[in-house]
């Protein structure tokens, strides 16, 4: 068979990739009107926690994973004034309050301990026993909190047929919202929106890096960060907006950088990664896209969409065959350190193959 030609490429854009645009664009807009009006109640039963906002497909606060698999942050109110906490003391207590002989174990490098006092303004709630211990905002028990309000709150909302909360093995909130096409499962996330500060812990820009501009860097920087409530005692940082900002604008050189996104992430969930809970998602892709943004900054390297194409695939191919994907903006964090081995190899032999003879499918 023939390499892919110019031509493929646009047949392969307007029979796969603008009809899948269009159905999660349509699944997004049923999905948010629904989480909406659910936080709205949550909002309404306990003022710490917020409604999403109703902001189109491109709601900062959704992050689509796959076209079946959602992320929203619902953010936490009354918690204003963030500084970085300097001072470190071991902890000494299971997540239900009960004293450990113990200590906890530190945070991985992408979470870090919550005190309240980091706040300069915080609403008594957040001092309270049911999600405060010696001081810490713990993630499970905000978690818990916030499943028992997920709950009540379906059903004072009628949304019984449309929600449904599911079985979780950790404290994670998750629950299967139906569309007019299909299911969607959909991670509820409590989230601390720090807007004012840039975390130590992300070293970002690394030193005489041409792409992103420092005009770009110093305005994404300026977005701050979130902290995520997605597991027991530590909070996961997370840059939604940062990277929301690096994908604005991105071809503004009249680049393909894009449309190369597009199409691989097509081919990731038509060929090389296909299923409702993907090993690799939208958000790896993403990654692998930024970093090879920074390695090739320079206009003439997205002129010939082949070539930055195929780029871009051997850089996902070695990540996924090596196992190590390097969080953009958190270096010693490896994406891909949990992900099941023999899952990701299985990806890596279909990208090889597709590598060795690059076409694509139109079935």
């Amino acid at each position: 068979m023939k390499p892919f030609t110019d031509e493929d490429v646009e047949i392969y854009i307007q029979s796969k990739v603008e009809p899948r645009h269009y159905l999660v664009s349509k699944t997004v807009e049923e999905v948010q009107k629904i989480i909406q009006q659910l936080t709205t109640e949550i909002s309404y039963k306990a003022t710490r926690f917020q409604a999403i906002s109703n902001s189109g497909i491109h709601n900062e606060n959704i992050k689509v994973l796959a076209p079946s698999q959602f992320l929203i942050t619902v953010p936490l109110r009354g918690l204003t004034g963030y500084k970085e906490c300097q001072v470190r003391h071991w902890r000494y207590y299971t997540v239900h309050g009960a004293k450990l002989l113990s200590s906890v174990r530190d945070p991985e490098e992408l979470h870090q301990w919550l005190e309240v006092e980091q706040f300069s303004k915080s609403l008594q709630q957040w001092h309270e026993t049911d999600v405060n211990i010696e001081g810490d905002l713990v993630p499970a028990k905000v978690l818990v909190v916030f499943r028992e309000l997920v709950e009540k709150s379906i059903i004072s909302c009628n949304l019984s047929s449309k929600v449904t909360v599911l079985e979780s093995f950790s404290s994670v909130v998750r629950v299967a919202v139906e569309t007019s096409e299909s299911q969607v499962e959909v991670e509820l996330v409590p989230t601390v929106e720090i807007p004012t500060c840039w975390p130590e812990k992300a070293r970002w820009p690394r030193c005489l890096k041409r792409w992103p501009s420092q005009e770009k860097v110093q305005c994404i920087k300026s977005l701050g960060f979130d902290l995520l409530a997605r597991s027991n005692y530590h909070w996961q940082l997370c840059f939604s907006r940062a990277e929301h900002m690096l994908m604005e604008g991105l071809d503004e050189d009249g680049g393909c950088r894009m449309k190369c996104f597009r199409v691989m992430r097509q081919m990731k969930e038509d060929v090389w990664c296909a299923g409702n809970k993907p090993i690799i998602t939208a958000y790896h892709l993403q990654t692998v896209l930024f970093w090879t943004c920074e390695k090739y900054p320079r206009t003439k390297d997205w002129r010939c969409f082949r070539e930055a194409f195929l780029r871009l695939v051997q850089k996902l191919h070695k990540c996924v065959s090596q196992h190590f994907l390097k969080h953009y903006f958190v270096k010693n964090t490896n994406l891909l350190k949990y992900a099941n081995t023999s899952d990701l190899d299985v990806v890596a032999s279909k990208l090889a193959v597709f590598l060795e003879n690059p076409v694509f499918c139109l079935d």
